[in-house]
């Protein structure tokens, strides 16, 4: 790696100031890359276990909605499915983790209220419409841990880019810088020494 800057006692002095803000900047960045990696971790555990709860609950879903399939007819399914209506009431707030935006779902989770007379209808209809809206719900928190688990992993890269450069670039060439201008310093000064000492000497001898 070249050095290219003048060995003088200024130049040792801002490299020796660059250095020091490199490895404080690094030890700064290193520490945010780990709270990132353990806050994304927890997320990506709790996507997990939320992955297993949705399949669970997917699953008597459509096994109530088999049975009311069965008893009622696919097509009167269908019909009484239309009366349903279509509720996506949510906010989304952003809460900030080591400067990075997280999302966090507002909603609240209202009460089913009868759509659909009871009439021509079966209890297996009723239970699968529950399942579904919980699997709504379910959904909801899922996509905010897997963007949550995104944006850290997104931000965690762009930590480690940072580290990897003051730690193999920019740290190695101002260690190198001060140890090239502490020798050429150290060289001079010698120089000067017996220099100064020979005309002494000289001076002595006249």
């Amino acid at each position: 790696m070249a050095v290219l800057v003048a060995p003088t006692k200024s130049n040792l002095i801002k490299s020796k100031s660059s250095l020091e803000l490199s490895k404080k900047g690094y030890e700064l960045l290193d520490k945010k890359r780990n709270v990132l990696i353990k806050e994304m971790m927890e997320y990506v555990e709790k996507a997990r276990n939320m992955h297993n709860e949705i399949y669970n609950v997917i699953t008597d879903a459509y096994e109530a909605l088999q049975k009311a399939n069965i008893t009622l007819g696919v097509k009167n399914v269908e019909d009484i499915s239309y009366s349903v209506p279509i509720n996506e009431n949510f906010g989304v707030l952003l809460k900030s983790v080591m400067g990075v935006d997280i999302p966090h779902l507002k909603y609240e989770k209202e009460q089913i209220a009868p759509t659909y007379g009871f009439y021509n209808t079966s209890a297996s209809l009723d239970e699968a419409r529950q399942k579904f809206n919980e699997v709504k719900y379910k959904v909801y928190e899922l996509s905010e841990v897997e963007n949550s688990i995104f944006k850290l992993a997104k931000e965690i890269e762009k930590t480690q880019k940072r580290t990897n450069a003051l730690q193999h670039i920019q740290i190695p060439k101002y260690k190198q810088q001060v140890k090239y201008i502490q020798e050429v310093l150290e060289e001079k000064e010698r120089e000067d020494f017996f220099r100064l000492k020979r005309l002494k000497s000289k001076s002595k001898n006249k």
